[in-house]
């Protein structure tokens, strides 16, 4: 799995792979010697990396951690690949003038909302189920529902049409 994680303000990429209970770890596509075990289950780790040994304690939420190493604070977001692919589509949406796309290939589960209906930004327009998770798609900004191009039940592939919404200016 990839993540996109920022440490105090500077991007990386992580790539974590796991065969038969053995890690494999790339940065930025440079493989990185680790290892690590858990101390106590309240966020304090033992990791060895390339040889040295570090005590790490790690606070907060999934996507936003504090994280101290030697003493020393980082401040950590992480995004895993699916969650930076929704972030992008409901960007592009805003762009393209309401056309929400999916963000990934799956099935729809649920029509959250009808063709005329006002939404404001961040009200959920549709269920998409993929790689056995639902994943909330939510109206990008304000609008009316223009069109509505897939049902519940209908397979999808990424980029397919799902919802277009106008501004509310706009003429029906």
């Amino acid at each position: 799995m990839k993540y996109f994680v920022e440490i105090n303000g500077r991007p990386h990429e992580v790539e974590l792979t796991e065969r038969l209970g053995v890690l494999s770890v790339k940065v930025d596509g440079e493989p990185l010697d680790l290892a690590y075990s858990e101390v106590d289950g309240l966020g304090q780790f033992f990791v060895l990396s390339e040889g040295r040994s570090y005590a790490v304690s790690i606070d907060g939420e999934a996507s936003e951690l504090g994280v101290t190493i030697a003493g020393a604070l980082y401040d950590v977001h992480i995004e895993d690949e699916r969650e930076r692919a929704a972030g992008a589509a409901e960007r592009a949406a805003a762009k393209q003038g309401g056309l929400v796309k999916s963000v990934m290939p799956g099935v729809v589960v649920e029509i959250c909302v009808e063709v005329g209906q006002e939404v404001e930004a961040g009200q959920p327009l549709l269920i998409l189920e993929a790689m056995k998770m639902q994943n909330e798609l939510v109206a990008p900004h304000g609008g009316r529902i223009q069109s509505i191009h897939a049902q519940a039940g209908q397979a999808v592939a990424m980029g397919a049409k799902l919802i277009q919404i106008a501004s509310l200016e706009a003429p029906e």
